[in-house]
């Protein structure tokens, strides 16, 4: 059995791009650890959401307890930075902020966290942090700096596939289902072409979409992600999309902890 370390930017990110994986990987008996940079402290709540002095960020550690132990992770740390904001917003300079952290510090804190672990294999963003959110971004650069650091053998990327998605999401189009305009005109993810790994976690949805509800301060149940009929989610979400580099071309891995 091994350990697997998923390491992302805020809390719910996990089980939106890793949360078949984990669950996936508890389920066959390895050791699932996640890890989040921030606390999402720039979420967005409606009015009244909140319970009287409760900070958002509050809110957010607990759901991330609660789907982490959904997804069978067995060890969940923050590493202390403040949530960033989308790319261009002034909170992105702002002090104390996981954007403006040198990477050679960030990546010592992950790579204690992988050696205290004897992680083999560990989780990031690709390189645009799937659509160009800084602190995505700052997962890729310190994640990929930790595993030399810690000398963790396997890294993969967690992406989507631009390609697959823009077709599923016109089949839904043309079929009459709604969803936000700006996802078909995002540049999300990475063409079919750069993938070097497609995991089914088709068996794993009922505890992804569990996940998602555990983070009700953030996936409302009429959002895109909750609100899609199953077969359109399991269309979406029944596939995890990685990118390991030295593999490939094209896609040569089905399971990320394959032999280990």
């Amino acid at each position: 059995m091994a350990t697997m370390v998923t390491f992302h930017a805020h809390p719910d990110d996990e089980c939106i791009l890793c949360g078949g994986v984990m669950r996936k990987a508890a389920d066959e008996g390895h050791r699932v650890v996640l890890v989040v940079a921030t606390r999402g402290e720039l979420g967005e709540v409606p009015d009244g959401f909140l319970a009287d002095g409760e900070q958002l960020w509050q809110r957010r550690v607990a759901e991330t307890h609660a789907a982490a132990e959904v997804l069978g992770a067995q060890r969940v740390e923050f590493l202390g930075y403040t949530d960033s904001g989308m790319m261009g917003e002034p909170t992105n300079d702002a002090p104390g902020t996981f954007w403006t952290a040198p990477v050679e510090e960030a990546a010592q804190r992950l790579a204690e966290i992988l050696r205290e672990e004897n992680a083999e294999v560990l989780t990031i963003y690709d390189d645009n942090g799937g659509y160009g959110h800084p602190d995505h971004i700052q997962v890729h650069r310190v994640g990929r700096r930790a595993a030399e650091l810690a000398g963790t053998p396997r890294v993969y990327q967690a992406t989507q596939n631009r390609d697959d998605m823009r077709r599923h999401l016109e089949a839904a189009a043309a079929a009459g289902e709604e969803f936000p305009d700006e996802l078909l005109e995002m540049e999300i993810g990475k063409p079919e072409a750069e993938l070097t790994a497609r995991v089914d976690v088709a068996e794993y949805l009922p505890a992804k979409r569990a996940a998602m509800r555990a983070h009700a301060s953030q996936i409302a149940e009429d959002s895109f992600f909750l609100a899609l009929p199953d077969e359109a989610f399991a269309a979406q979400f029944g596939v995890e999309w990685f990118i390991r580099e030295g593999e490939g071309p094209g896609v040569t891995e089905k399971d990320l902890l394959a032999g280990l």
